[in-house]
C-alpha cells in the first residue's frame, strides 16, 4: 500500500516542483553570456565603441559617433544621460503629421520622420557654403526629448517568443478589467521581408530585431548607410558611396558586429547588497502589493535553445535558449500620461522601401492608436540611470512614480496612501535594481 500512495506522490512532486529554468548571467564585467567567446565579444565591443568618421559614412546629419555615446553607463551597452529630440504637428482630425524640416536655406525639406537630428558634417572645408543643420520651425508645435535606452541584456529580450508578449497583454486586461493593457505592436523586420515581429526595441517598439534596431540607429544616429537601410536622409555634403556600412573580411558587416554585441551581452546586474536588507526585502513586497509588477513585469522566460526567430535569420543558441531574467518590463505599449502624441515614423524607422512591401499583420491604425503610449522602461539598472521616464524629465525615483497616471493612476494611488516608511522601502527597493 505504501508503494502504491508514494509513487503517485512522487509524480506530483516531479510535476508540480520542476525545477527552474537557468538564470541568465548578469554583471558590468563586458563579460559574453555565452553567445560568442569572450576575445569575439570583445572584438565586437570595438566595433560598438568605434568613432565613425566623415570618410567612413558619418552624417550628413547624425547625433552621435559612435554607438557607445549614447549607449555607456555603467559600461558599452547601457544607458545615459543622452537624449534625442523628437517633433511634430497635429494635422486634420487632430491626427499626428510627422515635421517638415528646411534645410540648406529652405532649398531641401526633410520629411518622413520625426527625429531631428542635432549635428551635422556641413559646412565644412569641402563644402563651405552648404548649410544643413536642422533646426525645428514653430509650426512643430509637438516637441519632446528621447532619453538613450539601456541595451545589456537584450538578447535575452529578443529571445522572448512573440506569444509570450501576445498573453501577457490579454492577461493584463483581462485580470484589470480593461483598465491596464499592453498594447502588442507587429513590426517589420527589416531583414526579412514581408514578415513582421512583436516590437520590443526602442520607446515606440518599433523593432522587434535587434538587427533591425542596430541599422535603423547607424542611419538615424549616426548618418550610416547600410545594407537595410540604403538611403541618406540627405545627399547634401554626401561624398561616400551607399551602403556606407560594408562586409569586412570575416563576412560581418558592422551592423551583424553590433547585433552580436547586444545579443551577447549580460543581463544588468542587481546591487546585491542593498537588495538583501530587509528595507529593499519589504519594498519588494509593497512593489507587488500595490500593483507595480503588473507593467513591470519581474521575470520573463526564453524559448528554447534552436528556435528559429526573424523570420528564419536567427536561430537561438543554448546561451540564449530555456533562461529566465528579470527585466522588471512588460516591453508593451502602456499610456501612463506621459505620452508625446508622436507616432512611430515609418521611413525613418524602416526605410523606403517600406510603402513597396505588403508587410504581414502590419496595421497602421495600430501605430496610430499608439501615439500617447511609450513602452514600458524596464527597470533592471535604474538605479544607474539619473533621468528617468522616456524624455529624462524625473529626476528622482519618487517623482517618476507620482508622473504615473493613465492606465497606472490606480497603481499610484496606492502608492500615495502607503505610509512614509513603506514608501521608503519600495524607493530602497528600486534603488537596489
Amino acid at each position: 500500500m505504501r508503494i502504491l500512495i508514494a509513487i503517485p506522490v512522487l509524480l506530483l512532486s516531479l510535476f508540480f516542483f520542476a525545477p527552474a529554468l537557468p538564470e541568465a548571467p548578469a554583471g558590468f564585467d563586458n563579460k559574453s553570456n555565452g553567445l560568442v567567446d569572450d576575445a569575439t565579444h570583445a572584438a565586437d565591443q570595438v566595433k560598438f565603441d568605434e568613432i565613425e568618421q566623415v570618410s567612413d559614412g558619418l552624417g550628413p546629419l547624425y547625433n552621435a559617433q559612435s554607438c557607445r555615446e549614447c549607449h555607456q553607463n555603467p559600461t558599452s551597452g547601457g544607458s545615459s544621460q543622452v537624449s534625442e529630440l523628437r517633433v511634430g504637428h497635429r494635422g486634420p482630425g487632430g491626427k499626428f503629421q510627422n515635421p517638415e524640416i528646411p534645410i540648406a536655406r529652405g532649398t531641401e525639406i526633410i520629411k518622413g520622420r520625426s527625429l531631428v537630428n542635432d549635428r551635422a558634417i556641413c559646412p565644412n572645408a569641402a563644402f563651405p557654403s552648404t548649410e544643413i543643420q536642422e533646426r525645428v520651425p514653430d509650426s512643430e508645435n509637438i516637441r519632446t526629448f528621447r532619453v538613450s535606452l539601456n541595451l545589456l541584456g537584450d538578447g535575452f529580450v529578443e529571445a522572448v517568443p512573440d506569444q509570450t508578449f501576445v498573453d501577457l497583454a490579454k492577461d493584463q486586461c483581462q485580470k484589470n478589467h480593461n483598465k491596464i493593457c499592453g498594447q502588442v505592436l507587429y513590426v517589420p523586420i527589416l531583414e526579412a521581408p514581408p514578415l513582421t515581429g512583436v516590437g520590443r526595441f526602442g520607446w515606440k517598439d518599433q523593432h522587434a530585431s535587434l538587427l533591425s534596431f542596430s541599422a535603423d540607429a547607424y542611419l538615424n544616429e549616426m548618418g550610416i548607410t547600410n545594407r537595410l537601410q540604403t538611403d541618406e536622409v540627405t545627399n547634401l555634403c554626401n561624398t561616400v558611396n551607399e551602403p556606407n556600412d560594408t562586409t569586412g573580411p570575416d563576412g560581418l558587416a558592422d551592423i551583424d558586429h553590433f547585433a552580436r554585441y547586444i545579443r551577447a551581452t549580460e543581463t544588468p546586474a542587481r546591487d546585491s547588497t542593498l537588495a538583501q536588507t530587509p528595507k529593499a526585502r519589504l519594498g519588494a513586497d509593497l512593489f507587488v502589493k500595490v500593483g507595480c509588477d503588473i507593467c513591470h513585469v519581474q521575470t520573463l522566460t526564453t524559448a528554447p535553445a534552436g528556435t528559429t526567430l526573424n523570420g528564419g535569420t536567427f536561430t537561438i543558441p543554448p546561451a540564449l535558449g530555456d533562461k529566465q531574467f528579470h527585466p522588471y518590463g512588460d516591453f508593451l505599449l502602456h499610456n501612463v500620461g506621459t505620452g508625446d502624441g508622436i507616432v512611430a515614423a515609418m521611413l525613418e524607422h524602416y526605410g523606403k522601401n517600406m510603402y513597396q512591401t505588403n508587410w504581414r499583420n502590419l496595421s497602421i491604425p495600430n501605430y496610430n492608436n499608439a501615439a500617447n503610449k511609450i513602452r514600458t522602461a524596464p527597470l533592471w539598472g535604474v538605479r544607474l540611470h539619473s533621468r528617468l521616464m522616456h524624455d529624462g524629465d524625473s529626476v528622482t525615483l519618487f517623482d517618476a512614480i507620482l508622473r504615473h497616471r493613465g492606465e497606472a493612476a490606480q497603481v499610484t494611488k496606492k502608492f500615495k496612501k502607503l505610509n512614509p516608511a513603506k514608501k521608503e522601502a519600495l524607493l530602497e527597493f528600486l534603488r537596489s535594481l
